[in-house]
């Protein structure tokens, strides 16, 4: 039961709530009989031993931790909707008083949702610009598939050069020694492809296969190795080959290996049009992005950085399950790419300020708009996501509330407001 609730700083409110003492003492019986089965006394059979027997070993308080762990939610819960907050974070929950006779009384710190204002959001004008393919796009675009169909091949009598692809040892010291991570044999290194430190692989180039040669560079001070960052090193390099791209000649030949055409001719006219279909949605994702930030940009509200973090988090749990599907784990990749916790974190903030700010745009619009979605129209999204997933409805509906849905389709429904009333020129 809610007994108060209080704002104490914007998006912040205390509330206070309560379970009675019957309330309580029906969640202290809920946990022993959850609990007696495992509980084993002298003279009992396992599961058989009364609850005033085991209090009278064990304390009086021995299943209070439980119980009040089951009630903490749902009091928290009933009182949050009775004080008609929309929590965006877990709130911070105390307990104040706990008594048998008296019941359990909590505190908690709720972020709630923010207020919202927004304006003109109809006829919005945006830009729209969709780039003209000419034949130098063509050409363009077939040497990228000449670059994945050319193979690598041994080249003898000449220097390295820039684009080469080159076989090294080499054995990094730090003010004359070794470190850790510095050493690899037979590394094959592509030149101009800025993988290593700035001016290791510059230094490669005008070498011969075979030659033994030092390369001295800094490590920048932003380096993912702490241990290294902003220090001088030095490089011993053994060349031991020099590889290049050997490419395909561009003729009808060419054209049947990597499509099903039989002339270069029909091949960049087909090019031509799927470049064009590609530039026509690429200008359409570039105007609908524009339009929603200029959306936003007319939103008034003071939102909470729990709600950020929040979509950090839902954001990091989804590519978390991108990569299990191939085997990998986020500690995996992280060691892959050579960065920290809070590093990769930092990298979805920009994508979750935004996709918080315009949720909270459409949520609103949607209020404003008296967009209604009838539970006919829920089911069948949820049969939609059902069959996208590979899960039955039921399992679905286990993993997502039918309001979270309806929510969604709102949002949807205001977004195509925004979007059809928008104004788009070239």
């Amino acid at each position: 039961m809610l007994k108060s609730a209080n704002k104490i700083e914007t998006n912040r409110y205390e509330i206070e709530a309560e379970a009675s003492a019957q309330e309580f003492e029906a969640a202290v019986q809920t946990a022993y009989n959850k609990r007696k089965n495992r509980i084993a006394i002298p003279g009992f059979r396992k599961g058989k031993a009364p609850r005033k027997m085991i209090e009278k070993l064990y304390g009086e308080a021995f299943f209070y931790d439980d119980a009040v762990n089951a009630l903490l939610p749902i009091i928290v819960g009933e009182a949050i909707t009775e004080a008609k907050l929309e929590p965006v974070a877990r709130p911070q929950v105390e307990i104040t008083s706990l008594s048998k006779d008296t019941g359990v009384r909590f505190k908690a710190v709720v972020v709630s949702k923010p207020e919202v204002e927004i304006s003109d959001y109809k006829g919005i004008e945006v830009e729209k610009t969709v780039k003209d393919i000419t034949d130098e796009d063509v050409d363009k675009e077939i040497d990228r598939i000449r670059q994945r169909q050319g193979r690598l091949v041994t080249v003898e009598g000449r220097n390295v050069e820039n684009g080469d692809v080159t076989v090294i040892d080499f054995k990094g010291f730090i003010n004359g020694e070794p470190f850790e991570g510095g050493e690899e044999k037979n590394y094959e290194l592509k030149i101009g492809s800025g993988y290593f430190i700035p001016g290791f692989e510059e230094q490669i180039i005008g070498h011969a296969a075979g030659d033994e040669f030092t390369v001295n560079v800094t490590f920048p001070e932003n380096y993912q190795m702490t241990e290294v960052a902003g220090k001088p090193a030095e490089f011993s390099i053994k060349l031991h080959e020099i590889k290049s791209l050997e490419l395909p000649e561009v003729d009808d030949e060419f054209v049947k290996d990597v499509s099903e055409f039989d002339t270069l001719d029909e091949f960049k006219n087909d090019l031509k049009t799927k470049l064009t279909e590609r530039a026509a949605k690429e200008a359409e994702t570039a105007s609908s992005n524009k339009l929603f930030e200029t959306l936003t940009e007319k939103m008034t509200a003071e939102i909470p950085q729990e709600m950020y973090e929040s979509k950090i988090d839902e954001l990091i749990d989804e590519f978390r399950a991108r990569l299990s599907m191939q085997n990998l784990t986020l500690d995996m990749y992280l060691s892959y790419m050579g960065m920290s916790e809070k590093s990769f974190r930092e990298t979805f903030r920009d994508p979750a300020e935004k996709q918080v700010k315009l949720r909270l745009a459409l949520e609103k619009i949607a209020e404003l708009e008296n967009i209604q979605i009838s539970d006919e129209e829920v089911e069948e999204e949820i049969g939609k996501i059902a069959e996208k997933v590979g899960m039955t409805t039921d399992q679905v509906k286990a993993r997502v509330t039918t309001e979270s849905v309806r929510d969604d389709l709102k949002s949807a429904e205001a977004a195509k407001i925004v979007k059809e009333s928008a104004k788009f020129s070239a």
